[in-house]
């Protein structure tokens, strides 16, 4: 069974809220930093610009839902 491909906005954000979305930020700040730890300590090169796109995108995922900040105009 194929899923509707017509859902409104409302429904797509059902169950996630603002506070849910703020703590998976924080999650990932915490999960960036050890990526670049054990890269640094594992000389894996590959992790280290990982974690730093997931500190980046975590810190601007945080600012723009907790100062509500209309990126793409929805």
């Amino acid at each position: 069974m194929r899923y509707s491909e017509d859902l409104p906005h409302e429904e797509l954000s059902k169950y996630a809220s603002d506070d849910m979305l703020i703590f998976t930020a924080l999650i990932s700040i915490f999960v960036s930093f050890a990526l670049l730890y054990m890269g640094i300590k594992g000389k894996q090169m590959w992790m280290i610009p990982w974690a730093i796109g997931l500190f980046i995108l975590s810190i601007v995922m945080g600012y723009a839902i907790y100062f509500e900040a209309d990126y793409l105009g929805y």
